[in-house]
């Protein structure tokens, strides 16, 4: 069907996903968005998907919205769906959909409820999409062997940074590693390539909350590079990947982070 590559990415109707997804829009990838937005109000809400879409399409790159939550079954089955019915094709899949708990609460009085919900769209979701897209790449490979496939995961610094008010967010995220360590060693006869990129302090919606707290730790010097990330620097990395710039490297955490991984005395 269609002959540019096309992605889908999770998250993406603002913060890391929006950037990550104009930026594939710019190497001529068109895009299927997945959002699970909600209104102040607590209604579902089209609204940014629908301008992330406008700047893609602005781009010259195609672009399918779909609504949908990737804990559910069903939601990435329709995901899948509506890439073989626009495209024909999947080429790439960024999972990057991800929460926070909806409120921080001490490792010793954290629910039951709060784990389930952030581990099920953190790394369930994530885990079984993959499996999806992952067995559709085999079939495409088949028939087009010439095509190259690629998945990468948003991970966290929180993968070994220890948050005792969001435990769930961090086992979650260090989920995510193993989880992209298991699917680029299953895939590599396939010659699919499945990366990790590693976020550190970067400025979005979730962080915003905490955004005081972390301009004094930059000054202080919690990071070596001493500003925010932003959603472009998560997106240039991934960008790099989708050109092939790290084909050989399958597995690889890739930190953009400031240089906080440093661990520096």
């Amino acid at each position: 069907m269609a002959e540019r590559p096309a992605a889908i990415v999770t998250g993406a109707s603002r913060g890391i996903g929006k950037g990550i997804a104009k930026e594939l829009a710019s190497l001529g990838y068109n895009l299927v968005v997945n959002h699970f937005d909600f209104s102040a109000e607590g209604k579902p809400d089209e609204s940014r998907a629908v301008q992330t879409q406008k700047e893609i399409t602005e781009a010259g790159a195609e672009c399918e919205i779909l609504r949908g939550d990737v804990s559910s079954t069903e939601d990435r089955s329709s995901l899948v769906a509506l890439a073989k019915n626009k495209f024909g094709r999947c080429d790439m899949l960024v999972n990057n959909a991800g929460v926070a708990p909806s409120k921080r609460m001490d490792l010793l009085e954290a629910t039951e409820e709060s784990f389930d919900r952030v581990m099920g769209i953190n790394l369930k979701g994530p885990y079984f999409l993959t499996q999806l897209v992952a067995n559709w790449m085999i079939e495409q490979k088949k028939t087009h062997s010439e095509r190259a496939f690629r998945i990468v995961s948003t991970g966290s610094i929180s993968a070994y940074t220890s948050s005792p008010g969001r435990g769930e967010y961090c086992v979650s995220k260090a989920g995510i590693s193993m989880m992209t360590m298991l699917y680029a060693d299953r895939l590599a006869e396939y010659g699919i390539g499945v990366f990790e990129i590693r976020p550190g302090i970067i400025e979005t919606d979730m962080t915003s909350v905490v955004k005081d707290k972390y301009d004094k730790l930059i000054a202080e010097g919690l990071t070596p590079i001493k500003r925010w990330g932003q959603p472009e620097d998560i997106a240039k990395a991934v960008g790099a990947i989708a050109e092939g710039r790290l084909d050989f490297s399958t597995g690889q955490i890739i930190n953009v982070d400031g240089g906080f991984h440093f661990r520096r005395l």
